[in-house]
């Protein structure tokens, strides 16, 4: 019986252990190069949140964490030296019904895939066209090469 208890117990640790291990192989699978959660108005200077970062050689894309009271279109822009990206992204409400609810998941539409060429530092410019108060996060992510 004891026996049973210890094997029980190890293959259980193994399965802990694998399943935390490629949890985060995956979420270190993409780099996180850029950071922000606007949740706060004292962010913001005359509406506008902006900083600087460095870019690499690569393809990344924005990821949001957007909810119901993020700002309805949410402009981002990026300049640097011999670049330029712009992108005004709409935020959508995707209902889902269950049996006893309906609820809201929300996203943003727009051009999320940017490549660059040559390392450099970026400045970003976010406007929330008004809405200060909307809570939003933006990561720009990586690509991993294949």
């Amino acid at each position: 019986m004891n026996k049973k208890i210890i094997g029980v117990s190890i293959i259980t640790i193994i399965i802990i252990f694998s399943t935390y291990y490629s949890t985060n192989s995956e979420e270190k699978e993409n780099d996180i190069i850029f950071h922000v959660t606007l949740a706060n108005p004292e962010l913001y200077n005359n509406g506008i949140y902006t900083d600087k970062f460095t870019i690499d050689i690569g393809t990344y894309f924005f990821r949001f964490v957007p909810n119901g009271s993020s700002p309805e279109i949410l402009s981002i822009k990026l300049n640097g030296q011999n670049y330029n990206f712009s992108e005004n992204f709409k935020l959508k409400g995707i209902p889902h019904e269950s049996e006893t609810s309906k609820y809201f998941t929300w996203k943003y539409e727009g051009q999320k895939n940017i490549t660059n060429n040559s390392l450099k530092e970026i400045s970003i410019i976010i406007n929330p066209n008004g809405n200060v108060m909307g809570s939003v996060s933006v990561d720009i992510i990586k690509k991993k090469e294949a």
